[in-house]
């Protein structure tokens, strides 16, 4: 008889290694889209929540995985996207955070996903200098869930993960 539950927290170490094709020292773990491995006898189902609902990389992200679970000897692997609770920022680990601003992108402070009034972002601490003395170049950064920032204190471009 296989031990599912063994099996699992297999499954579940090899998907959470898989790293962001986008943002690649981050794993799928770390940013909070693997949200659940079960393993039964007709193979590994993984759940993924997409940071938003047209991003690009979650095909490469569902590859990425199918080829990680095989190497682990997982045959049958079926991956789904679920789109609701939808994807927040909050859902980045700490540890996340941390590879985040030491790669150079500055990661979302506060919580995202607080009821009230609208939270207005005044500064955004540069992650190369820690100067708060940035201003926003574009919308959108390297990809659709960052905006493009200038440090006025050391000149460096960087970007920001925004807030969802």
């Amino acid at each position: 008889m296989v031990n599912h539950f063994a099996e699992a927290d297999r499954a579940w170490e090899a998907a959470a290694a898989v790293l962001d094709p986008e943002v690649p020292v981050l794993t799928i773990d770390d940013l909070g889209i693997l949200r659940a491995v079960t393993v039964t006898d007709d193979g590994v189902e993984v759940v993924m929540t997409p940071t938003y609902s047209g991003c690009p990389a979650m095909e490469t992200i569902r590859e990425d995985v199918v080829r990680a679970l095989a190497r682990e000897g997982f045959e049958q692997v079926r991956v789904r996207l679920e789109l609701a609770p939808a994807w927040t920022t909050d859902w980045i680990s700490a540890s996340g955070k941390a590879a985040l601003e030491e790669f150079g992108i500055a990661p979302p402070t506060g919580v995202a996903t607080a009821t009230g009034p609208v939270r207005l972002t005044l500064a955004v601490k540069c992650p190369q200098c820690g100067s708060l003395n940035t201003r926003q170049l574009s919308r959108f950064g390297s990809t659709s869930c960052k905006a493009l920032y200038v440090c006025e204190g050391c000149g460096e471009p960087f970007d920001h993960f925004k807030a969802l």
